[in-house]
């Protein structure tokens, strides 16, 4: 029987519309990752917009800031006062960016078959994937590495029933001791779950786990994949 990742692959591979995108699945180089964020209209997968995408390079151990890809998108509707209090994108700003249709090729060249990582990188590939499938008859199909569920397993693996998580960005910025650039700015957030990402690796590689506190509070699962 085909497994399900392979019966996937083959199905948007025969419905990709534009075959010059046959890289996207093809494995990306050894030891390289893309960290990816996109600030948005919303929170609404179906109906809200991206208005900017940032993705930055790592390999190995380095985080690849030279090599990085940044894009203001105009959306089809401007940003409300709520989004703009956000992200700071104001309708001017997003105005004067490039339609998504002409963002997306140079995003996808630049992320190739590397798997992703981010922070609810599952909500970024989400939004993304509502462009592609109109642009190419496809989604993405690059592995996914949700930082959460990175910091879940060091912090919170071994935790017993009712203790208190605590999965936010900014607690996981400060529990790691890694400055705060400024968040809902996409190359700032592609940046930190980047250094999130370095520094909870090499946690696990040296089987580390971070303290946590004794307090109670009904139990959460992680977030993302």
């Amino acid at each position: 029987m085909i497994g399900l990742d392979l019966a996937r692959r083959l199905f948007w591979r025969a419905s990709l519309g534009d075959h010059s995108y046959k890289f996207l699945f093809e494995r990306g180089p050894p030891g390289e990752v893309v960290s990816l964020d996109c600030e948005t209209t919303g929170l609404d997968t179906r109906r809200d917009e991206i208005i900017a995408i940032a993705a930055i390079r790592l390999r190995g151990n380095r985080i690849l800031t030279s090599e990085r890809f940044e894009a203001v998108v105009r959306p089809d509707v401007l940003p409300g006062a709520g989004s703009i209090k956000v992200h700071r994108l104001r309708g001017q700003h997003v105005a004067e960016g490039r339609p998504m249709h002409l963002v997306l090729p140079e995003l996808l060249r630049f992320i190739g078959g590397r798997p992703l990582l981010g922070y609810y990188i599952d909500f970024d590939v989400t939004m993304l994937d509502r462009y592609i499938l109109r642009q190419l008859q496809m989604k993405l199909l690059n592995p996914r590495i949700e930082v959460s569920r990175l910091y879940y397993d060091r912090k919170y693996g071994a935790a017993p029933t009712g203790t208190v998580l605590d999965l936010r960005f900014a607690s996981i910025l400060a529990d790691l001791g890694l400055p705060d650039l400024g968040q809902h700015d996409a190359c700032n957030d592609a940046l930190m779950a980047a250094m999130m990402y370095l520094q909870l690796r090499d946690l696990q590689a040296r089987g580390v786990r971070l303290a946590r506190s004794r307090a109670w509070a009904p139990n959460t699962a992680p977030t993302g994949a």
